[in-house]
């Protein structure tokens, strides 16, 4: 369990210290865009791939109350998770201004477009909603540790990345944040956008769907455990 909390220590303090605050612009200033991305992009798969075998290798430790819930929590994370990958993949597809390489969005007229009416942080609010599932549905301490790391780190990086686009160019940012909300669907309830579900795409629709039952059938096969409890039950009835 100790190398798991390294290793998410490190996950979250890379993020927390460096991308989430003025260093991030320091180290730009020193050695280039490019040479930053590439190095913390390194540094953040490397902590992520350690962060995965130190999981794996964790011992079970029950969580009163989290690890109690009734076995019918993995219907409630299988909404969940859908919503995630529709999220998530619909907002990986679509150009957003929030995107890395993508702020220059932000001098253009109507660039809250589909999915980002909806939230102008998509496939971050999408993996947050991942990370919470699992946690829901593992109910041990591992996973509070694992999943709880990227959630968190999801979280305040939505709000990292609203001040560094506010900071580069304020006026482009304030229009657009005008129109927009973190939290799915807010600015539409509030009468600040509207949702035209044309522009989301059938292709990217699709694509999410198809991808979602994909990796829930071959949950076990590819992570080494069915997706809920009775999942199990099911696929031993086929």
């Amino acid at each position: 369990m100790t190398n798991l909390i390294i290793a998410s220590a490190i996950f979250f303090l890379i993020h927390s210290l460096v991308s989430g605050t003025g260093l991030r612009f320091v180290l730009i200033d020193k050695i280039g865009q490019g040479a930053y991305m590439a190095i913390f992009s390194l540094i953040s798969l490397g902590s992520i791939i350690w962060m995965s075998m130190a999981y794996g290798d964790a011992p079970y430790v029950h969580i009163p109350v989290l690890g109690d819930l009734p076995p019918s929590i993995d219907y409630v994370t299988l909404v969940i998770m859908f919503v995630a990958f529709v999220l998530a993949v619909v907002g990986i597809t679509t150009k957003n201004p929030t995107a890395t390489g993508q702020e220059a969005m932000l001098q253009g007229d109507d660039v809250a477009y589909g999915i980002v009416r909806v939230t102008r942080h998509p496939f971050l609010f999408g993996a947050a909603l991942w990370a919470f599932a699992h946690i829901l549905s593992n109910g041990e301490l591992a996973s509070l540790i694992f999943f709880g790391t990227f959630f968190v780190v999801v979280v305040r990086g939505m709000a990292n990345i609203d001040r560094k686009r506010a900071r580069v160019d304020p006026e482009g940012w304030e229009k657009f944040a005008a129109q927009t909300s973190r939290v799915p669907f807010l600015a539409i309830a509030q009468g600040r956008n509207t949702l035209k579900v044309g522009e989301l795409g059938i292709v990217r629709l699709v694509a999410a769907i198809v991808i979602f039952v994909v990796i829930f059938y071959f949950h076990a096969e590819i992570f080494g455990a069915a997706a809920g409890a009775w999942m199990v039950s099911a696929t031993s009835l086929g």
